[in-house]
C-alpha cells in the first residue's frame, strides 16, 4: 500500500465563523472580493465582510468583483484578474458558491504567472504547462454547500471559444484559509441547494470509486456520503433545518477533502461536456441526470465499494450494488430532483457523439481514474439511457 496526503488549507468551520476573519492574520493588505449573482449583495454578506476586514488589525482595504458567471469562463477570469491588477490587490477572497471560488483561484493563478489560463489546462486544446509560480493567496468563504472547492486545489473553467470545460490545479493552488459558516447558506433556494448537495455527494462517491482512492480519502468519502444521505432532504426543504444545513455544509467540505486526496471520475467529465455546450445547465443538475445510468454501469465492476456506500446511506439492502442505486434514487425523489429533463436544457440525442468526444478529450485525466475504462460507445450509451430517463 502506498499513498501521499497533502492538504495545506486551514479551515474554520461553524455557525458564525465569518466574524473570525476580523481576528485572523490575513495574507495581505488589500483584497479583491470575488462574488457573483445578487444574493451576496442583497443579504448583506459583502458589507459584513468588508466591515470585518476593516476591523482586522491590519485594516484591510477591499474592492469587489461582482461578475462571476455560474459556469466561469476564460473571459470571466481575465476580467477578474485585470481588476485585481488595476487596484494592486495582493490577495483574493472568494465569497459565494463554487464558481466564485474557482474564479478567484484562476485569477490568482494568472496574476502570479502571466500568460493565459488555458496554457495550464491539462486536456483538450489546453497547453498542459506546469504552473511555475505560487498564485496570489486566496481565502474561500462558501455561501453554498456543494463544490467543496474551499478544501481542494481545483478550479473548473470553460473556454467559451472552444466549448471546453476543464479542471486544473496543483499543490500550489489550495486556498490558504477557508471559512465555512453554515449561516451563510440558510437562504439558498431549495432546488439550487439540492443541485449543490448532490454535487458534493457525487464528489464523495466518485472519489470512493476512483482508482486513486486511499484509506484517508475513503474515510472522508464515506462520512460525506452518510451525512448527505441523512440530512439533504431536511436541508433543502422550503424551510430548511439549520442543523441539517450545517451537516450538509460539513459533508461538502469533506467531499472537497476527498477531491484533494483522491479524484473525481468520468462522471464529472461527462457532465462538463454537457454544461460546456449548454451553459444554462447547472452542474449539479447535469450530474443528477447522468447518475443512475452511470453508476448502474459501474456497480457490477466493484460491488464491494457499492455495498460500503449503501451501508453509509442506511440502504434497505446493503448487501450489494442494488442497495446503493435504490438509495440514490430515493434520495433524488425525496429532494425533488428526480424529474429533471435533459431536453429542457437543449440536450439532444443527435449530439451524443459530440458530447462523448468532448468529454473524453477534455476530461481524459478523469477517465483515467475509472476502475474499468469506458469506451466511446459506453459513454454514448450512458448519455442515451440518461436521456430516456430524463
Amino acid at each position: 500500500m502506498f499513498f501521499q496526503h497533502f492538504i495545506p488549507v486551514r479551515i474554520l468551520f461553524g455557525e458564525g465563523s465569518l466574524k473570525r476573519i476580523a481576528r485572523e492574520s490575513l495574507p495581505g493588505s488589500k483584497a479583491l472580493i470575488v462574488t457573483g449573482g445578487s444574493s451576496t449583495t442583497k443579504l448583506g454578506y459583502i458589507d459584513r465582510l468588508q466591515e470585518l476586514l476593516q476591523k482586522n488589525r491590519a485594516h484591510v482595504e477591499s474592492i469587489v468583483y461582482r461578475d462571476v458567471m455560474p459556469n466561469p469562463t476564460l473571459r470571466n477570469v481575465e476580467k477578474c484578474a485585470a481588476l485585481a491588477r488595476k487596484h494592486n490587490c495582493d490577495f483574493l477572497i472568494a465569497l459565494g458558491g463554487g464558481s466564485s471560488i474557482d474564479t478567484a483561484k484562476a485569477a490568482a493563478l494568472l496574476l502570479a504567472n502571466g500568460g493565459e489560463l488555458w496554457d495550464y489546462a491539462p486536456g483538450g486544446t489546453g497547453g498542459c504547462e506546469t504552473i511555475p509560480n505560487k498564485p496570489l493567496p486566496v481565502i474561500a468563504i462558501p455561501t453554498t454547500a456543494g463544490t467543496g472547492s474551499e478544501a481542494d486545489p481545483w478550479m473548473v473553467v470553460t473556454n467559451e471559444k472552444t466549448s471546453e470545460k476543464i479542471g486544473l490545479g496543483n499543490s500550489k493552488t489550495f486556498p490558504v484559509l477557508s471559512i465555512v459558516d453554515p449561516e451563510l447558506m440558510y437562504s439558498v433556494p431549495p432546488q439550487l441547494a439540492a443541485f449543490q448537495g448532490f454535487d458534493a455527494f457525487f464528489h464523495a462517491v466518485e472519489g470512493y470509486l476512483s482508482v486513486t482512492a486511499n484509506p484517508v480519502s475513503d474515510l472522508y468519502a464515506l462520512k460525506s456520503i452518510a451525512l448527505i444521505g441523512d440530512n439533504l432532504k431536511a436541508a433543502v426543504a422550503p424551510e430548511p433545518n439549520p442543523e441539517a444545513v450545517a451537516q450538509v455544509a460539513l459533508a461538502s467540505t469533506l467531499s472537497g477533502l476527498v477531491e484533494a486526496a483522491s479524484s473525481c471520475t468520468s462522471h464529472h467529465a461527462m457532465e462538463h461536456a454537457l454544461s460546456a455546450l449548454h451553459p444554462r445547465l447547472p452542474h449539479g443538475a447535469g450530474l443528477i441526470m447522468l447518475s443512475m445510468a452511470y453508476f448502474r454501469h459501474f456497480a457490477p465492476l466493484c460491488p464491494e465499494r457499492f455495498s460500503d456506500m449503501a451501508k453509509a446511506m442506511r440502504a434497505d439492502t446493503a448487501d450489494g450494488p442494488a442497495g446503493f442505486l435504490s438509495a440514490l434514487e430515493k434520495l433524488q425523489e425525496a429532494c425533488g430532483v428526480a424529474g429533471l429533463k435533459m431536453s429542457d436544457y437543449g440536450i439532444t440525442p443527435q449530439r451524443f457523439g459530440e458530447y462523448a468526444d468532448n468529454a473524453m478529450e477534455t476530461g481524459r485525466m478523469l477517465f483515467a481514474c475509472d476502475r474499468t475504462p469506458l469506451e466511446r460507445e459506453d459513454v454514448i450509451a450512458i448519455y442515451e439511457q440518461s436521456y430516456r430517463q430524463h
